[in-house]
């Protein structure tokens, strides 16, 4: 099973869906689970977050509204942000400080800071050329982590619904999320959290140092084939 597909998708499965918002997987067999977002901003309009084509992927999102915008997070997805930009005609809409995706995207693009569509948007270097923007939603506690923090069995250990990067386990970056108590946990990499998502965060970031070990040894190989992958 490879951690990341190159090929074009041939089909797709919905991961996640709430009131405002889907998220969907366009290659559901491989490892490294990529998941795209579809959201509603308070004003009808949808926002595609680092998303990925696939067969009738127009579908999935169709009845939330008309695209306005879309959105890439981190600096390593890219994805298909610049098809669906094309098709929607619309720019990709980057954050500050991530400017490698820029290097990468064939269409028009602009950057925001601070805001978008509705979302407060918190900045992450973790390591090196490793940057990405965690993005968070007051009003319905919608929380959206591209990179840093996954869920599936290729990313989790034990009990865990949700975890801290392997390579970040030994130093979690507590900071940009210990004022949140979301409603639902969003990632670019696995199905949401939908339940008890505030203490399912609490556990993830407050236990990653402790469950270091156990994660090295269970899902260290993935962990690392899905980053030498993900830079290719």
């Amino acid at each position: 099973m490879p951690m990341y597909s190159r090929e074009d998708a041939t089909t797709l499965q919905v991961v996640d869906r709430f009131a405002d918002g889907v998220g969907w997987q366009a290659h559901p067999e491989e490892g490294g689970g990529r998941t795209s977002h579809a959201i509603r901003d308070d004003d009808g309009g949808v926002w595609l977050l680092d998303p990925l084509d696939a067969p009738d992927v127009t579908d999935v999102y169709a009845d939330l509204g008309d695209v306005v915008g879309v959105a890439v997070l981190a600096d390593y997805h890219a994805r298909d942000a610049a098809a669906f930009a094309r098709h929607h005609d619309v720019p990709v809409t980057v954050p500050t400080g991530l400017n490698r995706v820029v290097e990468r995207l064939d269409v028009p693009t602009r950057r925001v800071t601070n805001s978008l569509a509705e979302f407060e948007l918190r900045r992450l270097n973790p390591l090196g050329a490793w940057r990405e923007t965690v993005a968070y939603r007051e009003r319905d506690g919608t929380l959206y982590v591209p990179d840093v923090l996954s869920t599936g069995e290729s990313f989790t250990v034990g009990s865990e619904r949700l975890a801290v990067n392997l390579f970040l386990r030994l130093s979690p970056p507590r900071e940009p999320f210990a004022d949140l108590d979301p409603e639902r946990v969003l990632v670019g990499h696995g199905s949401g959290v939908f339940e008890d998502a505030g203490d399912a965060l609490e556990d993830a970031v407050g236990n990653a140092r402790r469950r270091f070990p156990r994660a090295l040894v269970s899902s260290g190989p993935r962990e690392l084939t899905a980053m030498l992958d993900a830079v290719r």
